[in-house]
C-alpha cells in the first residue's frame, strides 16, 4: 500500500502548501511541488511530484508556531515526522534545539519555522484543521 499511501500524501500536503502560501500570517511556504521553490526547475526534472512535507514560516516567530500546533486538532504534534498520520514539529525546540541562533539561521530555520507531515487522512479534514488553527494566530 505504500505507492497508494504516498499518493495521498503527497497531495494533502501539496494542497496545505497551497493554502498555507495564501495566509497573511505566513512569511513563506517551502514545498518542492510548488513553482516558487527556489530550486523548483531541478526538482521539476527529477521528480514526479511533490513531497510529503511542508515547511513553512509564521511571522510572529515561536508564539504564532506554538499558537498553531496547539489549535490544530487532526495533525498532531510531534518530534518525528514521516507516518500515516499527520504531524507538525517545531524544529527550533526539538530537531535543532541544540543549535545556536545562528547556526539555525543559516539553515534557514526561524522561531517561525514549522515542519508538517502529511498522512493520510481525509484532504478536507486536513484543509479545515489549518483553516481553523490559523484564524487563532495573529499575523
Amino acid at each position: 500500500t505504500l505507492p497508494l499511501r504516498v499518493k495521498q500524501q503527497t497531495e494533502n500536503a501539496s494542497r496545505i502548501a497551497d493554502l498555507l502560501a495564501d495566509q497573511s500570517q505566513v512569511a513563506r511556504v517551502i514545498y518542492p511541488g510548488r513553482k516558487d521553490h527556489p530550486q523548483a526547475d531541478i526538482i521539476a526534472k527529477q521528480m514526479s511530484g511533490g513531497s510529503t512535507l511542508v515547511c513553512f514560516e509564521l511571522k510572529g516567530g515561536k508564539e504564532a508556531a506554538f499558537a498553531l500546533q496547539d489549535a490544530l486538532d487532526v495533525v498532531k504534534i510531534s518530534n518525528n515526522l514521516g507516518d500515516a498520520k499527520s504531524l507538525i514539529t517545531h524544529p527550533a525546540t526539538t530537531t535543532h534545539t541544540n543549535l545556536t541562533n545562528e547556526a539555525r539561521a543559516e539553515l534557514g530555520i526561524s522561531d517561525g519555522t514549522v515542519r508538517f507531515s502529511a498522512g493520510i487522512e481525509e484532504r478536507d479534514d486536513l484543509l479545515e484543521d489549518f483553516a481553523r488553527a490559523l484564524s487563532r494566530v495573529k499575523a
